[in-house]
């Protein structure tokens, strides 16, 4: 079984180093995640295992099967989609394109004709013969239609051809799979699928991902970088988090043990070094030298500390949706869509892309209308918004402190910076541009915004878009001590699981107003006894 060795892997980026001499050898058979906060270099350490990145010092040893999921969804315009999954085995496309320009000659040569003996030969030890079949179980798997397998991809939409590029890497029984967000635009039905496979997989995986849930169900090692270098732990993600702390909180007992006893033996040579007990100093001495503290590097983890407080709390009728009607050409969003909505109900928007969820949103804060029926909201409602895209929401001209005050203009700058630590903004990176902002930190802005604000409701789509998981458990648990109400799209199953009191749920009955957990309501999908009411 194929092994992939690091061997004395050191990667800087001017003056940060973000990992120095690190060993690892992944073994076959094993599923390892990949973890550590946004900037500890976890897509850099990717790009070193696939090879599209040399290591500043050290060597990777992969075995030629290495199949990694790549982002280019625009390499492949004029590509057929099946095609496309087909080039995931290198050695079978480079034969079957070879077969092809022989058989296309008007005269074969005998020399031709052995090497298309040869050709039929490599053809069958890659699963040739069934390899379209092969391909398409991949795509159907992950919610490509049947009808899109021999369309070009650039008639597909941008998250479905992210998809097929996930189908390319998983094809041809790669030794290695590198997958970076691999569950990235999938719906949830399509990463129960993912997971499903994963879990069957033969070889070495080795994969990033902001889904706890999905690092729990499939890995059985985390390759966790911190501490400028990399521990490889044994079980999911919460196991390593346990873990860690473990580790790390024994370490710190420890340390404590040795400085009282340090102290102890100090005062004894402070008081007796001048004295006529010469030789019991001597060995207190060489003690204290043996009793060094263990070095405890600083963690790179760190969490935002989320807290949406609320000025003024609204009615208990907070929303009333009354035969609501919303569809696109050739969607159906929702009809005759009637639902109440109490003070301090927490609700999941969930289904697969494309259904609605976004404009189910939209429709909530008033960017779209409906096509019938009425939305209306309580007494003392406020409503704060993060939409999925983001970027025309935030100015570019501006700080990030000067945006904020603008939402407060009583607010101290000292709270405004207050704020801004809690968001892991530190120093004077309150002074930063807005139009300097990564993806995460641009989500964490707006997270302080909303906790300046303090709206009594929320309607946050995608939020977990940019966040790592330290934020995203943050989110988690700010959202379950929000005293108002919140309408929350995401994918991300911990998530919903941790704060969601109910679901709007898009499935093969349309939009389904379920009062319950999402567990209760999967059980109830999956014909199990979802002891909660459900209603249209």
């Amino acid at each position: 079984m194929a092994n992939m060795q690091v061997v004395a892997v050191t990667k800087s980026y001017g003056s940060k180093k973000l990992f120095e001499d690190v060993t690892v050898n992944f073994t076959g058979g094993k599923r390892y995640g990949l973890t550590g906060p946004n900037g500890a270099g976890k897509s850099t350490f990717m790009k070193i295992l696939a090879g599209d990145l040399d290591p500043d010092t050290g060597t990777v040893s992969r075995p030629e099967k290495t199949s990694v999921l790549r982002q280019e969804q625009f390499g492949y315009e004029d590509v057929r989609v099946i095609d496309v999954v087909l080039q995931g085995n290198k050695k079978l496309w480079a034969v079957m394109s070879e077969k092809e320009q022989i058989l296309a000659l008007p005269d074969i040569t005998d020399e031709q004709g052995h090497r298309l003996g040869d050709i039929e030969g490599i053809i069958a030890e890659e699963d040739g013969y069934s390899a379209e079949s092969d391909a398409a179980v991949l795509l159907s798997g992950l919610g490509i239609p049947a009808e899109a397998l021999d369309r070009p991809m650039r008639e597909l939409a941008g998250g479905l051809r992210l998809r097929v590029l996930l189908a390319q890497a998983l094809f041809g029984k790669p030794e290695v799979l590198l997958l970076d967000e691999p569950t990235n635009n999938l719906d949830l039905d399509s990463i129960r699928w993912l997971e499903s496979f994963l879990c069957e997989y033969e070889g070495v995986l080795v994969t990033i991902s902001h889904d706890r849930h999905f690092l729990n169900a499939i890995c059985t090692h985390v390759a966790d970088i911190d501490y400028n270098t990399i521990i490889t732990y044994t079980g999911g993600y919460d196991d390593m988090v346990e873990a860690k702390s473990q580790v790390r909180g024994r370490v710190e007992s420890e340390n404590d043990d040795r400085r009282k006893k340090i102290a102890q033996l100090q005062d004894f040579v402070a008081r007796f070094g001048a004295g006529t007990r010469a030789s019991q100093v001597q060995s207190r001495k060489k003690e204290i030298q043996k009793l060094q503290v263990s070095d405890l590097k600083k963690s790179n983890i760190e969490r935002p500390f989320i807290q949406f407080l609320v000025k003024r709390a609204s009615g208990k009728q907070t929303l009333t949706l009354d035969s609501l009607s919303k569809a696109w050409p050739g969607v159906e969003i929702c009809k005759d869509f009637t639902s109440l909505v109490s003070k301090g109900e927490k609700v999941a928007i969930v289904g697969g892309n494309g259904v609605g969820k976004t404009t189910m949103c939209r429709m909530l804060v008033g960017e779209l209308e409906p096509d019938g029926g009425t939305i209306e909201w309580g007494h003392e409602v406020s409503v704060g918004y993060i939409a999925q895209d983001h970027g025309d929401s935030i100015p570019k001209n501006t700080t990030i402190d000067q945006w904020l005050h603008s939402f407060d203009d009583r607010a101290y700058l000292q709270d405004i910076r207050g704020l801004l630590g809690k968001m892991l903004f530190k120093g004077e990176e309150g002074l930063k541009p807005t139009a300097a902002l990564s993806g995460g930190e641009a989500v964490r802005m707006l997270f302080a915004k909303l906790m300046l604000t303090k709206n009594n409701v929320l309607v946050l789509d995608e939020p977990t878009n940019h966040l790592d998981l330290e934020s995203i458990v943050a989110l988690g648990e700010a959202l379950s001590r929000f005293e108002g109400t919140a309408f929350v799209v995401t994918h991300d199953r911990d998530l919903i699981s941790t704060f969601a009191t109910r679901l709007f749920a898009f499935d093969e009955r349309g939009l389904t107003d379920f009062r319950g957990t999402y567990d209760e309501y999967l059980a109830q999908r999956e014909g199990g006894s979802g002891s909660s009411r459900k209603r249209r």
